[in-house]
């Protein structure tokens, strides 16, 4: 005889919806995770809200200045905002900013990727871990104690390189030198790329931790030497980390203000040498004569310090762009 048992069989739960399901990705289902969420959420629009806050001022300020001037603002070489109507442009502290940050950055990426191979791939751990640690005590070191060593320092032995450049290279015109005082772009050019070294040497050496450990064993299993497998791994890994960290320490050269000033002696003027004075650079500019400005002085120099400020996003956003196009770096030992 068949006996039949019945059970009864609870139907099958409905999948959670995607709403529920970001929700829970979030870890937003509990009372202390959606408070720090709207903190952290707060948080951010807080920052974009001051960004555009800062944007308004600069420019509502700045076509004040603007509108006032009675020359072209972006390639008028004076600076007289004390004439009636005064006359004002940028090009020469556009000049002077570029040029500056252009030698410092032609002197510090080398240097400091070759620091940061040597860190991770040549120096023995107990070498590499205090000379980290320096280079992270130079990147705390305030900009105003870099402009007094390179006033004290820097510039009185830079005779003698002044010299050595005039004698072999005069001919160029780039580095003739009339032999006079030494504080000139490229004084401030060495200066800055003193500064950001620690910046960039640390974000590359990072970036060469994270190179995944198979790609160097596999390259030293075909036989490849280390220097070949640096150039065949782990560079081409990091390219994009190095260049996102030479962005970083470029915007920091570009917002140089104390060291600049303390090292730089500007006579706004434009000069094919590296080795005569410079026209000065946006934040120089504008920290040396704030002070003493009249309201229409101030509107200019807030004009001027719009236009870095533009220039900074850009660096600082094609950073980030180039950071976003490659993500593999993160969590690649992982």
């Amino acid at each position: 005889m068949d006996i039949t048992t019945t059970t009864d069989v609870p139907p099958p739960a409905s999948p959670p919806s995607l709403t529920e399901r970001k929700r829970a990705a979030r870890g937003a289902t509990r009372p202390g995770d959606r408070i720090f969420l709207g903190l952290s959420r707060g948080s951010g629009i807080l920052l974009l809200v001051i960004m555009a806050a800062i944007a308004v001022f600069l420019t509502y300020r700045a076509s004040l200045a603007i509108s006032r001037d009675h020359g072209n603002f972006l390639t008028t070489f004076e600076w007289n905002t004390n004439l009636n109507p005064p006359v004002f442009g940028i090009a020469v502290l556009a000049f002077g900013t570029i040029v500056s940050s252009v030698i410092a950055m032609a002197i510090a990426v080398p240097v400091a990727v070759a620091i940061a191979l040597f860190l991770t791939h040549y120096a023995p751990r107990r070498l590499s871990g205090p000379i980290a640690y320096v280079i992270d005590l130079l990147a705390a070191v305030p900009s105003i104690v870099y402009g007094l060593w390179g006033a004290l320092i820097l510039v009185p032995h830079l005779r003698g390189l002044y010299g050595w450049l005039d004698t072999y290279f005069g001919w160029t015109g780039i580095l003739s030198w009339e032999e006079g005082a030494p504080r000139t772009m490229l004084a401030v050019g060495i200066l800055l790329a003193i500064m950001i070294l620690p910046i960039i040497t640390n974000v590359s050496r990072e970036v060469f931790r994270q190179v995944p450990r198979m790609h160097e064993e596999a390259a030293l299993a075909l036989g490849a030497t280390r220097w070949e497998v640096i150039r065949m791994s782990v560079l081409p890994f990091g390219r994009s980390g190095v260049i996102s960290a030479s962005m970083l320490g470029l915007g920091r050269a570009l917002g140089e203000t104390m060291a600049v000033a303390t090292v730089l002696s500007p006579d706004y003027d434009i000069h094919a040498s590296l080795l005569n004075p410079g026209g000065g650079t946006f934040a120089q500019n504008i920290a040396g004569k704030f002070g003493e400005a009249s309201e229409q002085g101030r509107d200019a120099l807030i004009a001027s310090g719009l236009v870095l400020f533009v220039i900074t996003l850009l660096v600082n956003g094609a950073a980030r762009a180039i950071i976003a196009r490659r993500k593999e770096y993160s969590g690649a030992n992982a």
